[in-house]
């Protein structure tokens, strides 16, 4: 091997790398942006059924962006997006209640989140497999925030108040986001810009 090809394949490695990590870079950026604007929906997608709070209840506006985040940004930021949206919602606008409920929210959403982020980025990213995440990521998610509230309000907190808050009482909001989050997610497949 001359000189001249072996300072060819030098050049052909660092261009890969180098294209390699600002592609790196550029995806990370993508993500953050995408989680901010999710953080941005959970805060302000509450307002659409504030008015009517058993209706805000029965669709649990901030679970949306939270799952969305999870499936398109993955499990990391997914986490994040849903543990600081409750918080930043209760301090920002006072609702929901920082005690019990924000804090309960916010185990909820985080487990969203992670769930549904890690599963999908281990599947073949199809609609079935967007219900292979979502699923899983909703009772899991739905337990943890059960099991917060359970330690935060001990002996008040009984199983059937846990079943009724959790599963009873939002179940159109679980149809809800079985049906949108799928249509939305191809959408978004559809974007070219966002992988």
């Amino acid at each position: 091997m001359n000189v001249d090809t072996q300072s060819d394949m030098n050049l052909d490695i660092n261009s890969n790398s180098k294209g390699n990590v600002q592609s790196a870079r550029k995806q990370d950026i993508q993500r953050l942006v995408l989680a901010a604007f999710f953080v941005a929906l959970g805060l302000g997608l509450p307002f659409v059924t504030m008015h009517i709070p058993t209706v805000g209840q029965l669709l649990s506006p901030m679970h949306l962006p939270v799952l969305l985040c999870g499936l398109v940004c993955g499990p990391l930021y997914g986490g994040i997006v849903g543990l600081i949206v409750p918080i930043f919602r209760s301090f920002l606008f006072g609702m929901p209640m920082l005690f019990p409920t924000a804090i309960a929210m916010s185990f909820e959403l985080m487990t969203y989140g992670l769930v549904s982020g890690f599963i999908y980025k281990k599947t073949n990213n199809s609609i079935a497999s967007i219900y292979l995440s979502l699923i899983p990521a909703m009772i899991l998610g739905r337990i943890i925030g059960g099991m917060v509230q359970a330690v935060l309000l001990g002996g008040k907190y009984t199983i059937s108040t846990f079943v009724t808050a959790y599963f009873i009482n939002t179940f159109p909001g679980i149809i809800l986001q079985l049906i949108l989050i799928p249509i939305i997610m191809a959408a978004i497949g559809k974007i070219k810009h966002i992988k």
